[in-house]
């Protein structure tokens, strides 16, 4: 496998990289809404003087360095790691003491050509159903509120459509009349089977009533889904199978729930990571990941730059969508008074031998290191000038 230096020597390449060498002729070829071309073009701009930067002057061997600006788009693997730092800060305070159970609510691949053509209005319904049946199932198993954070992910390892929402679900909830906390054991939350079977109703619903409303685009390759009656057989189908729902192994308690935020919170589809090499004479990338099918095997795959490329759009999310979402106990309305009353009702609970012993989880703000000189290592780099980013008569695309 050949690195980008084109030297023989095997370096890091960043999706930024990728992005710049197969855009060009990915641009011919392919038409996208406007939306990903914008998206495209920031990682492809991202940490180059197309952003401009930071002019920086070593004190000690007197040279100069420049360091270009980041995109700071939610997409780009490179700028999202501090954006999940930050944003898990936030987070800190409204995670009580508890256990926390994993739930992932995962659409039939079946769904995966209509999705494509009604990303939004899908990706809310599938919001929508998943968090309504565990809500449901709170109200009227436990007669409580349960909290709840959903993720929206709607990639597979090889970057395939596999759309699925993972949802972090406290143990136990406040009581409907608010006047106590209800706990749930740390071992299990409801009958997955159960679940599956009101979350496929819930979604069935729902995807009927965006048909009749007429708000659903139907995918080229079969144009006859529009017809009602073709419709409704189709949705039958699709909903005779049990929908996946998969409960993972329970976090202990805030820490552990901390510890999994930080990592899929601000995913993107491929991370700077798992990029192995990008050949430029062949247009090819290799990446790595794993293969599910075989016992979590680390393999790679190597795609031309197109297809990759293709692969990578599936899953730029439509413009402003939000794709982690709170509810019940932890819904962004009155969220701090809820999680105050619901520390109080916990500390008058006599812990018993199952309750979580954590203590509530602070995070200390951690200073950024000092700028090294990247010439003789002295962090003694000092701002002398900020580097506006150059105008550009702007660019026209395909679509």
């Amino acid at each position: 496998m050949t690195g980008s230096s084109g030297a023989g020597q095997a370096k890091s390449i960043t999706l930024g990289e990728v992005v710049r060498a197969a855009l060009p002729h990915f641009a011919q070829t392919h038409r996208l809404p406007a939306h990903h071309w914008k998206v495209l073009r920031a990682i492809a701009a991202c940490h180059t003087p197309a952003l401009g930067g930071h002019q920086y002057r070593c004190l000690h061997c007197g040279r100069e360095h420049f360091v270009p600006h980041s995109c700071g788009n939610r997409h780009c693997p490179s700028c999202q790691k501090l954006n999940g730092a930050q944003w898990l800060e936030q987070q800190t305070e409204h995670l009580p003491p508890i256990p926390y159970f994993h739930v992932v609510f995962t659409l039939p691949h079946d769904l995966n050509p209509l999705v494509r053509y009604n990303q939004s209005s899908l990706y809310s319904l599938l919001f929508s159903s998943a968090t309504a049946t565990l809500l449901q199932f709170g109200r009227n198993n436990l007669k409580a509120t349960l909290g709840i954070t959903a993720v929206l992910h709607t990639w597979g390892q090889n970057l395939g459509d596999h759309y699925h929402l993972h949802c972090v679900v406290t143990g136990g909830g406040l009581s409907l009349d608010g006047q106590s906390w209800v706990s749930r054991g740390p071992k299990w939350l409801f009958p997955v089977r159960a679940l599956s079977v009101v979350f496929r109703a819930k979604f069935h619903e729902g995807l009927q009533q965006l048909f009749d409303e007429g708000q659903l685009q139907f995918p080229s390759s079969d144009p006859r889904l529009a017809k009602p009656a073709v419709f409704a057989r189709w949705l039958g189908r699709l909903c005779r199978p049990q929908w996946v729902v998969y409960t993972k192994r329970p976090f202990a308690g805030p820490q552990a729930v901390l510890g999994y935020l930080c990592r899929y919170t601000h995913r993107v589809a491929i991370t700077n990571s798992r990029l192995g090499a990008l050949d430029l004479q062949k247009g090819t990338v290799t990446f790595r990941y794993k293969d599910y099918a075989q016992r979590s095997q680390i393999r790679s795959m190597t795609l031309p730059l197109r297809e990759f490329l293709r692969r990578f759009c599936l899953h730029i999310l439509p413009s402003r969508f939000v794709k982690i979402r709170h509810y019940g106990l932890v819904a962004n309305r009155d969220r701090p008074i809820r999680i105050a009353q619901a520390r109080r009702l916990l500390a008058q609970v006599s812990p018993g031998p199952e309750s979580v012993a954590e203590p509530v989880p602070t995070l200390k703000h951690v200073e950024a290191p000092p700028l090294v000189c990247p010439h003789c290592g002295h962090p003694t780099l000092v701002l002398i000038r900020v580097v506006p980013r150059p105008r550009a008569p702007p660019a026209c695309d395909s679509s």
